[in-house]
């Protein structure tokens, strides 16, 4: 795969922090890319608030166009309150909407890493969740957010009722089930596949699916079955037992986020967006944050994990991606903190010093 690529990257720091902590990681890209000989090009584009300020859309024309031609997309964040007024459907959030649309980026990873050195920052016991590392596949664009029929009627008694439908093709549940394989091939080699086969027919099939994917082409991978009530509880009582989670739109979404709960900042964790050929979007799970924005505070440590993941998932540069997870860690052995992770005894630092610190740490 790596030799069809151009090696093309396309950064879009947005909107709000989204600058600053993508200065931060592009210095850190410069960095690996030099180190570890990549090849790795990349350009400038604007999208949400900066895209409308500059060309009167969210998403405009010559932002798709960058858009298509990279392998790889590095996004800040969008958003902010001086476009809460224009017209919902040109508003910053729609451009980001638009371009996971235009794009099919139907598989979105989420990890819930919590480096040891953090484990005090989780409302858990540190002894649960020190080490944790757990990679969630949630599928993106099907299920009960797409679903049609959808809407609110009327009955005949007068009542109103509402009601949606959550339907999945085999073909969607294969190829995000596919994903988490792959994934799962890259990490501990165990998937659990989460659904609520019990009750819901479409999960029985996601279910059926899954299991016929992984004893025709991963026999190597280690395949369990979950409910979703009990991968909740789970979560919380026990972690670590998970190495990767597959699920659909709505599991995932819930389950993604009391997942990234566990790791106490949400500032530490990066996310991707794929297709099917491992083209991403990689983005840090916080937004935009416009009320700290331009105050070198923000931590760009999400953002710099986002760029280790695109190296592990887009370029497959497995080396360089664990470089900068190190680097990390080492800089966190430290004692350097940002204010969102800010502990007693430890040093606080800011944006710009604490991507200078994980710069300084790859040499």
């Amino acid at each position: 795969m790596e030799n069809l690529m151009s090696k093309q990257i396309l950064i879009l720091a947005g909107d709000g922090i989204g600058p600053e902590i993508v200065k931060a990681a592009e210095q850190v890209l410069t960095r690996v890319n030099e180190k570890f000989n990549l090849g790795l090009t990349w350009e400038q584009g604007l999208l949400g608030g900066a895209a409308i300020d500059a060309h009167g859309s969210p998403y405009p024309e010559v932002t798709s166009e960058q858009a298509k031609k990279a392998d790889a997309i590095l996004l800040g964040a969008v958003g902010g309150p001086q476009w809460d007024n224009i017209e919902r459907s040109i508003r910053p959030e729609r451009g980001l909407l638009k371009l996971r649309s235009e794009l099919n980026l139907f598989a979105n990873l989420r990890p819930a890493i919590l480096y040891p050195q953090l484990a005090d920052a989780s409302s858990l016991k540190p002894e649960i969740v020190a080490g944790l590392d757990i990679l969630i596949v949630r599928e993106l664009t099907g299920g009960i957010y797409f679903g049609q029929p959808r809407g609110i009627r009327e009955l005949e008694n007068g009542e109103k009722q509402g009601y949606n439908t959550d339907v999945y093709s085999e073909s969607e549940i294969k190829r995000i089930a596919k994903v988490a394989f792959e994934m799962a091939s890259l990490r501990g080699g165990k998937v659990c596949s989460v659904d609520k086969a019990n009750v819901l027919e479409v999960t029985e099939l996601w279910k059926q699916t899954v299991t016929a994917l992984k004893e025709e082409h991963y026999p190597n991978i280690n395949l369990s079955h979950m409910y979703v009530d009990n991968a909740a509880m789970q979560l919380v009582r026990a972690p670590k037992q998970f190495d990767v989670i597959v699920t659909g739109n709505l599991f995932g979404d819930i389950l993604s986020d009391e997942a990234a709960m566990l790791t106490g900042s949400i500032g530490m964790l990066p996310s991707a967006s794929l297709d099917e050929n491992g083209k991403g979007m990689y983005e840090p799970c916080h937004g935009s944050a416009p009320d700290i924005a331009g105050q070198n505070i923000a931590n760009p440590l999400a953002t710099i994990l986002s760029v280790a993941m695109m190296l592990r998932y887009t370029f497959r540069a497995e080396e360089a991606a664990k470089a900068i997870e190190d680097a990390v860690g080492n800089v966190l052995d430290q004692g350097l903190r940002t204010t969102d992770i800010m502990s007693e005894g430890m040093q606080k630092v800011g944006t710009v010093e604490m991507g200078q610190a994980v710069v300084a740490a790859l040499n």
